[in-house]
């Protein structure tokens, strides 16, 4: 499933910041992971199904659903200073690429085989709080009811604060009878094939980067694209080239 995506972004680029040994795990394991979104620090993240239904009897029934859910984060940013400084602290994060169908298409085909599931990706739309509250308290409908769309859309929405991530999340629905009592759910895939790019941190330095680049070589075999970011290089030497007679003037006061 696909939300708030139109099909010629289905092919765009999406990327993630990780820490150096969280990649080397994801080669040797060969297996992404997914959290539940109530461990997500954002306290308005799963709002609504955090939420108690009330009956015309006064009964309470607290919704159980997001125990079964489970969710991965990525942007659609390519170069963004907050990005590095916030997933990056130590400056030996590694930005992995994707694509939005790639991704998905990791997920669903590890679970073809698997009933009771549901999947999704889609684009995060920022919004103030007050219209939060409100998507939260009409998603139910009038009796209770929270169609996969409305489950989905309730976990793609977030404060304007956080705009600058301009975020993809990745969904997973586990529909069997018993409620998985693991927080994180992992699934296998080829991380080969899922990842286009690898890029280091903007902020070491280039022997820095040729060591690192040589680790990733060795520890997981990657062939593809790793690159260091360019975002702090300095820009080339500004020159100006000037008319003859120009001069610079002083008036007398």
């Amino acid at each position: 499933m696909y939300l708030n995506l139109q099909e010629n972004e289905l092919s765009q680029n999406i990327y993630r910041i990780i820490s150096y040994d969280r990649f080397i795990e994801l080669f040797s394991t060969e297996k992404n992971t997914l959290v539940k979104p109530r461990l997500w620090e954002d306290t308005f993240e799963n709002l609504t199904l955090k939420s108690k239904l009330i009956y015309p009897d006064s009964t309470e029934v607290e919704v159980e659903t997001h125990e079964r859910l489970y969710g991965q984060c990525w942007t659609t940013s390519q170069a963004s200073d907050a990005m590095w400084r916030i997933y990056s602290p130590d400056k030996r994060g590694i930005r992995i690429r994707t694509t939005i169908d790639s991704l998905l298409f990791s997920l669903t085909f590890a679970l073809s085989e698997t009933p009771m599931t549901e999947t999704c990706i889609g684009r995060v739309r920022y919004k103030s709080e007050k219209k939060i509250l409100e998507s939260a308290k009409n998603a139910f409908g009038d009796k209770g009811i929270l169609t996969y769309d409305a489950l989905f859309n309730s976990l793609l929405t977030k404060r304007r604060a956080f705009i600058h991530e301009n975020e993809v999340r990745l969904l997973y629905l586990d529909k069997n009878y018993d409620i998985p009592n693991q927080d994180l759910f992992k699934y296998e895939i080829d991380p080969h094939k899922l990842i286009s790019q690898v890029m280091i941190d903007p902020r070491i330095s280039y022997e820095e980067f040729k060591k690192i680049k040589s680790g990733i070589i060795n520890k997981t075999g990657y062939k593809g694209e790793i690159k260091r970011s360019l975002l702090y290089r300095l820009p080339e030497s500004l020159t100006v080239n000037l008319k003859q007679n120009i001069g610079i003037s002083s008036s007398k006061h």
